[in-house]
């Protein structure tokens, strides 16, 4: 049991360590992840615009949440980002980049399997002429 520990000590060291430091604003995976947070945030807003656009009532309904979780999403990336350069501790955590990508990576996956199994479209239908029709009995006319 305690070579366990002794194996899994410094894995959860790196994970769990509440102020891993060394990160600036001019690292490049720093600058990256601004930009994704960056691109989220502007998704988001091209995301409800786009809905607004939608004919399809189906396809409205489906992607209701997606502006708001694509904000969301980069509204967090952008504090953990600012979180790690700052050294602020227990947000600048890697758990919690773990823990935005798990939930980011769930979120489209039920997204993906919601739109695939609800999403259908409308066909316009056809008015066929039956020749027997006009001397049926229809509905009173007053």
């Amino acid at each position: 049991m305690q070579s366990l520990y002794q194996a899994v000590r410094p894995f959860l060291r790196y994970v769990f360590y509440p102020n891993p430091g060394d990160a600036a604003y001019g690292d490049g995976w720093v600058i990256a992840l601004f930009i994704l947070a960056g691109a989220l945030v502007v998704a988001s807003f091209v995301l409800r615009r786009w809905r607004t656009s939608l004919q399809n009532p189906v396809t409205r309904k489906l992607s209701r949440s997606w502006s708001g979780a694509s904000l969301w999403f980069g509204l967090v990336a952008a504090v953990l980002t600012v979180s790690r350069t700052e050294q602020i501790q227990f947000f600048a955590m890697r758990l919690l980049w773990g823990l935005w990508i798990l939930s980011l990576l769930l979120y489209v996956f039920f997204q993906l399997r919601q739109f695939r199994a609800r999403h259908y479209s409308m066909l316009p239908r056809e008015r066929t002429m039956d020749p027997l029709e006009r001397y049926l009995p229809g509905k009173r006319r007053h």
